[in-house]
């Protein structure tokens, strides 16, 4: 079971979320301002927050920032908005997952539950492997979480770079997203949407495009592969 915060403004919607995930044996606790919301994460140690981001005070993708500046806790994006490039940015800004309204007490479930099963098994079970992965000019160290290119650090997201060392750890096999959804985002379903917004990302930061691929080579209908440059 875990400990949530509830950030949400709408009381219909914030007693609905109580009751469900109290229901669920898990303890919560619910604040209706983001700036209600950075105290408690401050001084309580959750284990994940559902993030509304209609707020009166703050726009909760802002507050999104402020809450990556103090902590790792897993944060689920619970909005009505579904413009791709919002999601875009909250994914950029450290979001871990997201949901759009309305949505059912099971899918929240299932998000949640998969946000837990990956925060917890890297604080304790997972273990990444000891030794450097070297893919071409690629060199990725599971360990310290550092990645470079050709020699110059690589700034990757946390979730970028779980993508990319995934797939180096397999160069040149082609994974199927359905693979990369359990073994990257520990979900047995989701949207293709979420990997091609990382894909994306990753190829912009390894100086290539989907047009003009080096490293990330995405066959349609079948799935990605990390290989060198020819």
């Amino acid at each position: 079971m875990a400990s949530v915060l509830v950030v949400e403004d709408d009381q219909f919607v914030r007693s609905a979320l109580i009751r469900h995930l109290t229901e669920a044996s898990h303890t919560v606790r619910s604040v209706g301002t983001a700036l209600e919301a950075l105290r408690e994460v401050a001084h309580v140690g959750f284990d994940v927050v559902i993030l509304d981001l209609g707020l009166p005070d703050l726009d909760g993708a802002e507050a999104l920032k402020m809450l990556r500046g103090i902590t790792d806790v897993p944060v689920i994006i619970a909005t009505a908005r579904d413009d791709e490039a919002e999601i875009v940015r909250l994914l950029n800004d450290g979001a871990d997952d997201y949901l759009t309204k309305p949505f059912s007490v099971e899918h929240l479930s299932a998000r949640m539950a998969a946000v837990l099963r990956r925060s917890r098994g890297a604080a304790a079970g997972g273990e990444p492997p000891s030794r450097v992965l070297q893919v071409g000019g690629l060199s990725i160290d599971p360990l310290r979480r550092q990645a470079e290119l050709d020699g110059a650090a690589l700034d990757l997201t946390r979730r970028e770079f779980d993508l990319l060392a995934f797939l180096a750890g397999r160069p040149g096999v082609v994974v199927p997203r359905k693979e990369l959804l359990a073994e990257v985002w520990q979900q047995s379903y989701g949207d293709d949407q979420t990997i091609d917004v990382h894909l994306s990302w990753l190829r912009r930061k390894l100086g290539e495009t989907a047009a003009r691929p080096r490293y990330l080579h995405t066959l349609r209908g079948v799935g990605v592969k990390l290989e060198p440059p020819l």
